[in-house]
């Protein structure tokens, strides 16, 4: 029996009152009465040895040790209902599957996806956390990792989903005003939106398109993901070089277009989508599940993949 904790219901009823600024708030919050509350917190500061409030008039102010303590408390109490949530969630149906994967990737192109998913996997949870940089799949809790790459990570088994293919010029059509395309002088005279990690995109691109490459061609805004730099171009901020599969809804719906009939050929890119999971470990039936879905989409998506399966 741990002996030095004080009760759930003091602490609970003490965070209620230190956020709120009020006994009286409090009590309304927890719905219990407004003398339960002073009850409570009296018997948390006896056991204490410490005042946790001023009691000034009608007013409470937090004393400096309670200060500490209800930051303290206030995170403790986070952490047991984030626990108490994620037990809740580990329902008969099945556990839920952590996946590591990059923003880009996810907000542009899974999350889309994720009805085609429920209707396909009724009983699989997905629970999506954000990476931007390679890491060691064994070293954390995740079940499996989407990634961007030449192959896959070392310590890991997997398979390719999905080809990032060229990317396109795009921009929104009130950049263009009454024009319907532009021609490469005309492109020259817009600004160009840049890409942080890979900030000699459009140089490669203009040397493909038969173009010279002026200085401005590396002129131009920067961005650290392409979720930014479609929503700048969509915003009319300037034109962008951005993979098609990355803004297929934007295309669709028109908010962004492809100011060109005609496109150079692809710059050469290896680089793809993986789903990869521990190597060693027999993954789970759900996990198995999900990359079968994963695989069948990007197959539908991906013309290379496809004939390669």
């Amino acid at each position: 029996m741990r002996k030095g904790i004080p009760s759930l219901t003091a602490l609970q009823m003490f965070e209620a009152a230190a956020r709120l600024g009020s006994f009286t708030r409090a009590a309304d919050e927890l719905a219990v009465t407004e003398s339960a509350v002073c009850r409570q917190i009296a018997g948390l500061e006896a056991r204490l040895g410490v005042p946790l409030f001023h009691r000034i008039r009608k007013r409470i102010v937090l004393t400096p040790a309670g200060g500490t303590y209800a930051e303290e408390v206030r995170e403790r109490l986070d952490q047991i209902e984030q626990v108490t949530l994620d037990v809740m969630a580990q329902r008969p149906r099945g556990r839920a599957i952590e996946l590591a994967i990059g923003p880009t990737f996810a907000s542009q192109w899974l999350i889309p996806r994720l009805p085609l998913l429920a209707r396909a996997l009724p009983d699989l949870t997905l629970h999506l956390s954000a990476r931007t940089e390679a890491f060691e799949l064994s070293d954390t809790a995740f079940d499996a990792a989407i990634y961007y790459g030449e192959g896959l990570w070392p310590g890991t088994e997997g398979e390719r989903i999905l080809e990032e293919g060229p990317s396109v010029p795009v921009c929104s059509p009130s950049l263009l005003g009454r024009r319907k395309q532009l021609g490469l002088d005309q492109l020259l005279d817009l600004p160009l939106l840049h890409l942080n990690t890979r900030l000699r995109a459009w140089s490669d691109w203009l040397a493909a398109a038969g173009a010279a490459q002026p200085a401005q061609a590396l002129r131009g805004p920067r961005y650290d993901l392409y979720t930014m730099l479609a929503q700048a171009a969509a915003a009319g901020v300037g034109v962008a070089l951005i993979p098609r599969i990355l803004i297929t809804e934007e295309l669709a719906q028109g908010r962004l277009v492809v100011p060109f009939t005609t496109l150079p050929a692809g710059i050469d890119n290896r680089k793809a989508y993986y789903f990869a999971h521990r190597r060693g470990l027999a993954p789970d039936d759900k996990i198995l599940q999900l990359r079968g879905w994963l695989l069948e989409c990007g197959a539908q998506e991906d013309p290379v993949i496809a004939r390669g399966r």
